[in-house]
């Protein structure tokens, strides 16, 4: 894979082109949360991505845009810059990690469909972004105009972090649960809220990038990376769905044990590559 340069390249045949924010967020959740990492060099992150087609000043502007959302916490010495999590950024990321590792990340918690209307006045788009940007990651569809709706029994609260729906963020919201009615099933609206052959479709890509490919141990940081990116990119695009409104054939299964095998051989030594690299 090309190394990139400032300006992106033109991906060849086959090749993926991974945004620098979604790798350094695989890359943080992977190696920094939860292990007491110090702050890490901008050279170790601008050199790991640059190794997977990531351009140096898009890795830069990434790592400022990320400070400034309180996401990476900048640590200068003299002329050299670190970068280390944030109360924030371990919060997101302890959260994603739960849903990466978990048992069955495809399958809901609980019983039933969670519901959540909100209200976002105009002049507040940002935080109506990230309302509909934390209730998809949780699972959520839209249903309808106004409304979304989840299998099982969703956390909303811990869905939406750090936003506040009561009045501090101009966030009006509303959440319930419910069951299906006996006589009403609810198939119509998975339908509805879910593009379900693009979800097959999403799991098909991941399997063809992955599934049959050897781990390749002396690149395992780099490997490592664009693995939890891409798993992370899937489980953002395909939510937990009851599995008696999906076809016998749903390829959910396949793309889990895919990830679970490269990741038990990568995960260590990617560990011992980075602590390599460091100690350089």
């Amino acid at each position: 894979m090309s190394t990139g340069s400032d300006d992106a390249p033109v991906p060849a045949p086959g090749e993926v082109r991974r945004r620098p924010e979604q790798l350094l967020l695989a890359f943080m959740g992977e190696l920094m949360v939860g292990e007491g990492a110090a702050p890490l060099p901008a050279a170790i992150l601008i050199g790991v991505l640059g190794e997977l087609g990531a351009g140096e000043a898009a890795t830069r502007a990434a790592l400022t845009r990320m400070a400034g959302r309180r996401l990476l916490a900048t640590v200068r010495t003299g002329r050299t810059v670190a970068y280390g999590l944030t109360p924030e950024s371990e919060r997101v990321l302890a959260e994603a990690r739960g849903r990466v590792f978990d048992e069955d990340p495809f399958a809901p918690h609980g019983e039933g469909w969670t519901l959540v209307s909100f209200s976002v006045p105009e002049s507040r788009r940002d935080v109506r972004h990230r309302v509909r940007a934390q209730l998809t990651w949780a699972g959520f569809g839209l249903l309808r105009d106004g409304l979304w709706i989840a299998p099982g029994e969703v956390d909303v609260a811990q869905a939406l972090g750090g936003l506040q729906p009561d009045g501090r963020d101009d966030l009006e919201l509303l959440a319930f649960r419910a069951h299906e009615v006996p006589g009403f099933s609810a198939a119509r609206s998975v339908r509805t809220a879910w593009r379900l052959d693009a979800m097959r479709e999403r799991h098909e890509q991941f399997q063809a990038r992955w599934e049959g490919r050897d781990p390749d141990v002396p690149h395992a940081l780099c490997d490592v990376t664009a693995l939890v990116a891409d798993w992370l990119d899937l489980l953002r695009a395909v939510p937990r769905l009851p599995p008696e409104h999906l076809a016998p054939d749903w390829p959910g299964g396949r793309s889990v044990a895919a990830f679970r095998r490269l990741h038990a051989v990568l995960a260590e030594p990617a560990r011992a590559e980075l602590a390599r690299r460091l100690a350089d």
